[in-house]
């Protein structure tokens, strides 16, 4: 492509901006942008986030951590419900770009979107936030138990939707991928807590331009158990669980809220 046909030449609007990754989008836009082009999945009406600001008792002023925002839907909501500030961090460059055409589109005043690897910033961050929201992250990482401890020096309040392994529900709804998507597992310790890790592989979702995975080629999920173990020795000991989904067609999945009191 030359660089002559990155030029727009119709009169300006926001369907220009959205159409830079056209074909490429996962979320539908709120009202007013309801009919512009862009996904079809409700992000920016998320129940699991209407839900998670409801147990917390609201966010009205609160400091906000959100990993992985995707194309800024949850953002969206989190600034409309009160929160006084949100700093989302997004490694996906095109899901970055994606965020800051959202930012202008629907006019974002308290949210900052910062470009790179959460892992890195965590691990060098003397910020604490007010909450963590966590969602559909954790089952891209390559070391998740290493991401649930980070978070727990940042916060006292994390908010997580993921999917988790479970034999039996990913043979029931997946008996055709499950050998070559989990292709085995390891034994794992980190910071003393031992669990069990499953390789995923992305396989054939890594040729696609609107991939939204992790920055490895595989990752590697936990069990469900494992995952609430693990929250509790880090020091969460208060948590609330919704959205059972153990026919998800990702495969099996849940959200929590995590509290340390």
């Amino acid at each position: 492509m030359k660089i002559i046909d990155s030029y727009i030449t119709s009169s300006p609007c926001e369907q220009n901006a959205l159409n830079i990754f056209q074909n490429e989008w996962a979320s539908r836009l709120p009202d007013p942008f309801g009919e512009l082009e862009a996904g079809q999945i409700p992000l920016f009406n998320d129940i699991r986030i209407n839900w998670c600001v409801n147990n917390l008792g609201g966010i009205t002023g609160k400091t906000i951590l959100e990993l992985g925002p995707l194309e800024a839907g949850h953002t969206y909501m989190l600034e409309n419900m009160g929160a006084a500030s949100i700093l989302s961090i997004e490694a996906n460059t095109r899901a970055y770009l994606k965020c800051l055409i959202i930012k202008e589109i629907l006019g974002l005043k308290r949210a900052k979107f910062i470009c790179g690897d959460f892992v890195k910033y965590l691990q060098n961050c003397s910020t604490k936030f007010d909450v963590c929201i966590a969602s559909g992250v954790l089952y891209h990482m390559t070391n998740p138990v290493e991401l649930l401890s980070l978070i727990s020096q940042v916060t006292d309040k994390i908010f997580i939707w993921t999917h988790y392994y479970d034999h039996d529900l990913l043979k029931a709804n997946h008996h055709k991928k499950i050998g070559k998507k989990f292709p085995g597992s390891i034994s794992a310790e980190y910071n003393g807590f031992k669990h069990t890790l499953y390789r995923y592989k992305y396989l054939t979702t890594l040729d696609s331009a609107g991939f939204c995975g992790g920055s490895q080629p595989f990752s590697y999920w936990m069990s469900r158990s494992d995952i609430l173990a693990c929250l509790k020795y880090v020091g969460f000991n208060q948590i609330e669980i919704n959205f059972e989904q153990p026919d998800h067609p990702n495969g099996p999945s849940f959200a929590l809220l995590a509290i340390r009191d």
